[in-house]
């Protein structure tokens, strides 16, 4: 194992794989350490003067505060970050992804629906239009204990998604028709093998109007229910009960059929990251990611503010110059709404972060597009807007995690991945959220949390190429069934968050 490691051969920083003291000699980079240097953070491996640029991953990631010694930490103490011309490239480096054929992709065993997408999970999901029912779905969904389930092996459990929002919002426009199409889109999901709806009666977001906007037709798949209409708490949990109980008759039918992984789309999503997770575990879930696109699959890359300052990288591979369009719009509407706010638009990293040795948003951001790997970018979609282009979609999102993945599964994914380098409890439903963790210490700290440790890449005990491999067959085996660790510990239900675009009134 190396003390350091070098992302680009034109890079002035390196990484330490460990702590370093000062005074080491380090051979790899034939530089003294002249401070201490953490785990994870950079340390220059030739003078820099004050105002030259600071490169890693090939990319400037910020300027020199001041004059940098060689051996000297690189941090937030010398090394400062401003937006810089961009240079889009705009499909310069577009190649459509060559396929492996149909009859040689990997299968797993999924719940078929009737319009051919195929589900990793078959959840009875109980839903509310507004917040003052989640008391009800809550009850509804606690009746159906393990033992109450025990004959429907092939029901994964009846979860309550309970809308945070809902009232007090405008009754129209953008903000009511995206609270909606998540609602719906949720309901319709592959993973959902049934839904009840519940509404209070006098929201703003009315039952029936949402069942209309989103084409929902009651049937054995589907029911509503308005506690008002129902004469309060107790009848109303009583008739859900039963609702929910006509639904196990029917999804305890269904069976799990062999299908082509190409009907797998994750979500893709990071938080608590560290300096290693642009080096291990997020090229390592781009590593599959690009195994599965080229089977046929898909990815969503979303948080679209830590997307700022690794543009061009993305632009460069848009599928036509409209989708790179579209990406840049996005990230000019962000800046716009956060302009004299203090975020990562703005170049403010969150503590974390900086901790873990990341120091600009640039640098955080390269790390993280690492996630969906190096196939071209085919879409650029709205939040929870259904995947059309398979492959790598980019969907525009806030970075906050729970809003960001709710709207990724509202999109489609049937499967969710999470990296972190500091840690994370994380779950959703209904689809199961895998963990990756980019680092050995990290994952020997939260080992009951993480599912697979990329931390084997900086131990020099495997390759990226390897741990891709192991993160693809994971994600198979979780598609078959295999429940991740949130979900054993039944992490998600808190999760389902909608954005709230809106004014609040």
């Amino acid at each position: 194992m190396n003390l350091t490691v070098r992302l680009h051969e034109g890079d002035n920083v390196v990484v330490a794989c460990a702590a370093i003291a000062k005074g080491t000699y380090i051979p790899e980079e034939d530089v003294t350490t002249l401070t201490e240097i953490p785990m994870g953070h950079k340390v220059a491996v030739s003078s820099i003067k004050k105002g030259a640029n600071i490169i890693k991953y090939g990319f400037v990631i910020g300027r020199a505060a001041r004059d940098i010694e060689a051996g000297e930490h690189v941090h937030d103490h010398n090394l400062e970050w401003d937006e810089t011309e961009v240079d889009y490239r705009m499909c310069a480096d577009y190649v459509p992804t060559e396929l492996v054929p149909e009859e040689s992709r990997p299968v797993f065993n999924g719940y078929v629906r009737p319009d051919g997408r195929v589900g990793t999970r078959n959840y009875i999901g109980v839903f509310t239009t507004v917040n003052c029912c989640s008391a009800i779905a809550k009850s509804i969904c606690d009746y159906f204990t393990e033992e109450v389930l025990k004959d429907y092996p092939d029901v994964d459990g009846v979860v309550p998604f309970n809308c945070p929002l809902g009232c007090g919002m405008e009754s129209y426009g953008r903000p009511m028709d995206l609270l909606r199409q998540t609602i719906g889109n949720y309901i319709k999901h592959q993973n959902t093998g049934a839904a009840l709806l519940i509404g209070l009666g006098c929201e703003r977001n009315n039952i029936d109007a949402l069942i209309e906007a989103e084409g929902l037709k009651e049937g054995e798949r589907f029911r509503r229910m308005v506690i008002q209409e129902e004469g309060g708490s107790r009848k109303a949990i009583a008739k859900g009960i039963e609702l929910v109980k006509g639904f196990l008759d029917v999804c305890g039918k269904d069976r799990r059929q062999p299908a082509s992984i190409a009907n797998l789309t994750v979500a893709l999503q990071c938080g608590g990251s560290d300096a290693f997770s642009g080096i291990s575990c997020n090229p390592a879930l781009g590593n599959a990611m690009t195994k599965l696109i080229c089977n046929g699959g898909s990815c969503i890359l979303a948080e679209t503010t830590e997307l700022h300052g690794g543009d061009q990288t993305l632009t460069c591979r848009a599928r036509t110059p409209e989708v790179g369009q579209r990406l840049i719009d996005a990230l000019d509407w962000w800046l716009e709404y956060s302009k004299g706010a203090a975020t990562q638009m703005n170049g403010v990293i969150v503590p974390g972060n900086k901790k873990g040795g990341i120091t600009s948003i640039t640098e955080k951001a390269l790390g993280n597009i690492k996630k969906a790997g190096d196939t071209a970018m085919v879409d650029v979609i709205d939040y929870a807007c259904p995947v059309v282009y398979p492959g790598f979609n980019v969907m525009n999102t806030p970075a906050f995690d729970s809003i960001s993945m709710t709207g990724e599964i509202a999109g489609g994914s049937n499967l969710c991945v999470f990296t972190t380098g500091r840690g994370s409890c994380i779950g959703t439903y209904p689809a199961p959220t895998v963990k990756l963790c980019s680092n050995t210490p990290a994952y020997n700290n939260m080992s009951d949390d993480i599912d697979i440790n990329c931390g084997t890449i900086i131990d020099g005990e495997k390759t990226l190429d390897e741990v891709g491999d192991e993160i693809l067959a994971f994600l198979i085996e979780v598609a078959n069934g295999k429940r991740p660790k949130s979900e054993e510990y039944g992490y998600g239900v808190d999760e389902f968050n909608p954005w709230n675009y809106g004014k609040i009134c």
